[in-house]
């Protein structure tokens, strides 16, 4: 049973790594004057939860992470940085 366990450890963390992917690649979108700082906020964002072991909060953070993701691709097609 542990072992199981391990396996959805394993998928949640790889869900965190696509998500931060995720966002550094839309870092790239934003002006220019705004990158370092996007990719500063992104990084704190997920150092903060780094010694998150609660499966159901890291679900949660992921979801919230995804709708804030969606809501800066949202902002940067308004702003014509596609």
């Amino acid at each position: 049973m542990a072992h199981f366990m391990d396996l959805r450890a394993f998928i949640l963390r790889a869900r965190v790594l696509k998500l931060y992917r995720q966002a550094l690649r839309m870092t790239r979108r934003a002006p220019v004057h705004a990158r370092d700082e996007l990719r500063q906020t992104v990084r704190a964002e997920i150092e903060k939860n780094r010694r998150c072991n609660n499966k159901q909060k890291i679900k949660f953070l992921i979801s919230e992470g995804l709708q804030r993701l969606k809501g800066l691709d949202e902002m940067l097609d308004m702003t014509g940085n596609s």
